[in-house]
């Protein structure tokens, strides 16, 4: 499998494809990395160096690897953070091309804007620019409870609600969905959980919250999702590896006491998840 990663890179820490590369090459996918940003770190220190790349030479960079003929072997591309509303154009055009090369290729967008305990912390045209013009080009889609909600224009709460308003961002164009983060009401205390929603039916699966803001775990998660769905075409099981890999990443941070993820000393998660977290048809 190879997918073509379009995302933001950090040179300290995992966020973006800094985040996305390693775990998807530990499985065996060859990556194709292309960079938005080359950041010193991500932006939640508050402080950071390096260059946001301009539309024009991510463009660039794309019709190089065009031109070495690698995109009729293209099996994804992957999106995720955008930083400024003329990267959308880059990404689709990108979409379009691969497509044309191999039609059996998906698009996979991680629509981020934010998060229920933060809000959005985008540019404001940007959740527009992915309601209304990235997501419905899309073939899978991962965003969070919150995102879901922008997206679709609703507050979904319980797993009722979630699951309608899945079914709204399915109409948009994406048939597969990933909800990322879903916080019911009436969960267990201490949990929380995912849902993954497509044609043939929706699966949640719920975890112990490891209660810390971990920079990057949303960039592995859509990348694992989307190449273990890529690769078996069984939302089911993507959902177990990914949630059993991406967990085990989290408290492997979390017991280190480290701010940033421990993404090569977790890596056996990913090569070999422990599937300690029972997967429920819900639909």
């Amino acid at each position: 499998m190879k997918i073509l990663s379009i995302q933001s890179a950090v040179a300290f820490g995992h966020v973006g494809n800094s985040a996305a590369v390693f775990p998807l090459q530990r499985i065996g996918v060859e990556v194709l990395p292309v960079y938005t940003v080359n950041f010193s770190n991500h932006t939640g220190y508050g402080a950071w160096r390096g260059p946001l790349i301009s539309p024009d030479d991510v463009r660039d960079v794309i019709t190089g690897i065009e031109e070495r003929g690698a995109f009729g072997d293209i099996d994804v591309v992957l999106s995720g953070y955008q930083g400024g509303e003329g990267i959308a154009d880059v990404i689709l055009d990108a979409v379009a091309r691969v497509k044309a090369a191999n039609p059996d290729a998906v698009y996979s967008c991680d629509p981020v804007m934010g998060n229920a305990k933060s809000g959005c912390f985008v540019a404001p045209a940007i959740p527009i620019l992915l309601r209304d013009r990235v997501v419905p080009a899309a073939d899978i889609i991962t965003p969070n409870q919150f995102e879901l909600g922008f997206l679709t224009e609703t507050e979904p709460d319980d797993l009722e609600s979630t699951l309608a308003a899945v079914d709204l961002a399915r109409e948009m164009g994406p048939r597969t969905v990933l909800v990322t983060s879903v916080e019911r009401p009436d969960r267990p205390e201490g949990t929380i959980e995912m849902l993954a929603v497509n044609d043939d039916g929706a699966w949640i699966v719920q975890t112990p919250h490891i209660a810390f803001k971990a920079n990057g775990s949303g960039d592995v998660t859509a990348a694992l999702f989307t190449a273990h769905y890529r690769g078996s075409g069984d939302a089911a099981s993507a959902l177990a590896k990914t949630t059993s890999s991406v967990f085990d990443l989290l408290q492997n941070t979390y017991e280190s006491g480290d701010r940033e993820l421990r993404l090569v000393e977790s890596q056996e998660s990913y090569a070999h998840p422990r599937l300690q977290f029972e997967v429920t048809r819900v639909r």
